[in-house]
């Protein structure tokens, strides 16, 4: 990449992390109104984030934004056993906001596992939301016109589940199990943010889980979807098994715009699946909530819902389109109670980022020719305008 500070350069590195009360300290004489935890990760999920923070420079944006950095690389959370992403986690609780880079999860039993999950639960974190959209200019893979929006749960079900082996190992008796849990409180924030989603957008509540085969473990989410389309009889609703779902989407999305809730796992490859239809997995942005008990957003986290594409590091060729999206989304969040020259640069960030795709400055994996850097010199080149007209 041309531009952004090295890893090196950062006081973070290598287990020379912040601790939150150290952070705090740090920001005793901060009059900045917006501060935000941003969590560095590793390959070109660094790259890409390091690009696309250019963004978020006061001098682009007109007013300070504090970024509490911490290094969630491979090596420094193997080195601090995981204690710096649940120092990120608590750091996100006390502001409320944070933008991270794609990570490193290892395969290996016993290694630091994902920090992703770690974060979910730290944060107390229960919705994931995705949102499948036409770029402009780029042809989708798939016949989807309409906006498709995954709900996601966010903790439980697959991960984090408990795991174990009997018998003989490589054996013909050898079994393996896992216990999973939903909990009925996350199962009720899915379904009534899915129900509220589509109301505000004019959507169609589509899909679900497998209810006929898991009508005790599974069919709590439906239990809790029907309960919500009680209490918003406005919202169209079409609970649809999972399986079906995925077929459905296909032309669905060709008819009306669609909020999908799902489980985790389900919610995990399916919001993969949507995302590729409408041109590439990194064409969108994925924010983290946790949310009150009145579904008001306690704390966001936004992010690139794509991994850290070993293949592409050091090539300054992925595509910044996500992050660059995620950044607009975390000060969308920050803007929720009325700092209108926040919510300006929001809007300008995310519609000079697909302005810029409209006019043919794309990567290579929507169909482009142009560099990671070069697509986010063309953002800031346009950005202080459309920020200034916002």
């Amino acid at each position: 990449m041309h531009h952004g500070t090295s890893r090196e350069e950062r006081p973070e590195r290598l287990g020379v992390f912040w601790r939150v009360g150290a952070i705090r300290a740090s920001l005793k004489g901060v009059t900045s109104a917006l501060q935000l935890v941003v969590c560095d990760g590793d390959e070109t999920g660094q790259e890409l984030l390091d690009e696309a923070l250019r963004v978020l420079d006061p001098s682009v944006l007109g007013f300070e934004c504090a970024l509490i950095r911490f290094d969630l690389s491979l090596e420094n959370r193997r080195l601090t056993k995981n204690a710096v992403v649940q120092d990120a986690a608590e750091s996100m609780r006390a502001c409320g906001l944070g933008l991270k880079a794609a990570t490193i999860t290892p395969e290996k039993i016993g290694d630091v596992g994902s920090p992703n999950r770690i974060l979910r639960e730290g944060i107390g974190g229960s919705v994931i939301v995705r949102t499948g959209r036409r770029i402009p200019g780029v042809s989708p893979l798939a016949p989807v016109v309409h906006p498709i929006v995954v709900v996601r749960m966010a903790v439980g079900d697959a991960y984090g589940a408990q795991e174990g082996r009997t018998g003989t190992p490589g054996g013909s008796d050898e079994k393996a199990w896992r216990t999973e849990k939903i909990e009925r409180k996350i199962c009720r924030q899915v379904a009534e943010f899915s129900f509220q989603a589509a109301a505000d957008r004019g959507a169609c509540v589509y899909g679900g889980p497998k209810w006929t085969v898991s009508a005790v473990y599974e069919g709590m989410l439906k239990e809790e979807m029907d309960a919500a389309a009680a209490r918003h009889p406005e919202v169209p609703y079409r609970p649809t098994l999972i399986d079906a779902a995925y077929a459905g989407i296909l032309t669905e999305a060709g008819h009306q715009s669609l909020v999908i809730p799902a489980l985790n796992r389900d919610g995990d490859c399916l919001s993969d699946l949507v995302l590729a239809m409408f041109g590439s997995i990194a064409g969108a942005e994925s924010v983290l909530l946790a949310l009150d008990d009145e579904l008001r957003p306690t704390v966001a986290m936004a992010e690139a819902p794509h991994g850290t594409a070993p293949s592409l590091a050091g090539k300054n060729v992925a595509n910044p389109v996500a992050m660059l999206l995620a950044c607009a989304a975390v000060l969308e969040y920050a803007a929720a109670n009325g700092e209108a020259a926040i919510a300006c640069a929001a809007r300008a960030i995310r519609h000079t980022t697909l302005s810029v795709a409209a006019a043919g400055i794309r990567t290579f994996d929507l169909g482009g020719e142009h560099s990671t850097s070069e697509v986010v010199d063309e953002v800031l080149r346009l950005l202080p305008a459309e920020i200034a007209s916002a």
